[in-house]
């Protein structure tokens, strides 16, 4: 008998992208998709074979999950419902709620199946924080500083720690917790894609953080890599940061939009945030903004040389698929690219954005 996968979280892009990949793969049986309302556009049937879909409207934070899992003798289960953002609610103790107590629930209900062999996590780099003092480069063992102290950080940290728990009394079952990076592409429905949307990017006077980027095609491939058993001399279970190699820094993503920059002090954008959120005209959380503010690099050497994956999309090439696909800014980006990438080249390597080594590290 083939596999049978359980996914949650297929409400959204992501989730939808999964499963219709997945389905295509050799040796799945079936999918089960569930999520708390139904996806707002029907799953894309696959070209050519695929395993049959079924689709279970319900709140992970309801016990209604373990049936489930019963019912149709579940034996991986991918949980995508980790989220920034809630579906249908803005509330932050709601969504604080469904992936925190949702996990709670799901790591529960696979905990009591013995038939659940493997668990992949989404989860996410923000886990390391954004601060000043930050190590240049994040690996899978590096401790924060810092540990985020609200929103959805604070949420995958501890739905990491509920994850190891599950994987210390259940270890039969393979665990592998994905740590994303920011993920963006033609269809990638994020908060920090919203702040990218924006006309006029607002920005912390001083200060050109360095960011990462995973394209959604090279995450789903991840994803389904570790949802299968592992590739000859690979390992797919324990933790891995997923980023495509290089960094942007925010004055280059910006030029690559076309969009001018608002340069504030740290307390005025601060309010010009909270003002964005009370209107819900973009979700600028203070993680977010310290993301903006000291940015966050992590080390994909796990990633390549033990899962065994290379993402086809470095940062750079990611942002810029992420970038064809939104609307025109005010500047054209390949000339204000141009002049600003001509004039660092004049005052020589010192002053090329490439050079800044650390995120925090103001502009002179």
């Amino acid at each position: 008998m083939g596999m049978v996968v359980l996914v949650t979280g297929v409400a959204r892009h992501l989730g939808a992208r999964f499963v219709a990949e997945i389905r295509r793969r050799p040796g799945v049986d079936l999918v089960v998709g569930v999520d708390v309302q139904p996806p707002r556009h029907p799953v894309e049937e696959p070209d050519g074979p695929a395993a049959p879909y079924r689709f279970q409207q319900l709140d992970l934070r309801r016990p209604a999950v373990a049936r489930v899992i019963a019912e149709h003798r579940v034996d991986t289960v991918v949980h995508l419902a980790v989220s920034a953002t809630g579906l249908g609610s803005t509330n932050r103790s709601s969504v604080k709620e469904s992936n925190v107590i949702g996990t709670m629930q799901l790591l529960g209900a696979c905990q009591k199946a013995p038939g659940v062999r493997r668990l992949v996590v989404k989860s996410t780099t923000g886990v390391y924080g954004s601060a000043p003092r930050d190590p240049a480069v994040f690996t899978e063992r590096t401790q924060p500083k810092n540990l985020p102290g609200g929103g959805f950080a604070k949420d995958a940290v501890e739905v990491e720690g509920y994850v190891r728990g599950f994987a210390r009394r259940r270890p039969d079952v393979a665990v592998t917790v994905l740590r994303f990076a920011n993920i963006v592409g033609p269809g990638a429905d994020t908060p920090l894609g919203e702040y990218f949307a924006l006309p006029v990017l607002p920005t912390v006077l001083g200060y050109d953080p360095r960011l990462q980027f995973a394209h959604e095609d090279d995450v789903v491939a991840v994803l389904c890599r570790a949802a299968r058993p592992p590739e000859p001399d690979t390992v797919n279970t324990g933790t891995f940061n997923v980023a495509g190699e290089g960094v942007l820094l925010l004055s280059q993503c910006a030029r690559r939009l076309g969009r001018p920059t608002l340069p504030l002090l740290l307390p005025a954008i601060s309010w010009m945030a909270a003002v964005a959120r009370q209107t819900r005209m973009v979700d600028f959380s203070p993680e977010q903004l310290r993301l903006l503010t000291h940015g966050r690099v992590v080390d994909t050497t796990r990633l390549r040389e033990t899962f065994g994956y290379r993402p086809r999309f470095t940062t750079p090439e990611a942002f810029a698929d992420f970038a064809a696909a939104q609307s025109a800014g005010l500047l054209p980006p390949a000339r204000l690219t141009a002049v600003t990438d001509g004039l660092a080249a004049l005052l020589g390597p010192e002053y090329a954005p490439a050079a800044r080594s650390h995120p925090s590290r103001p502009r002179s």
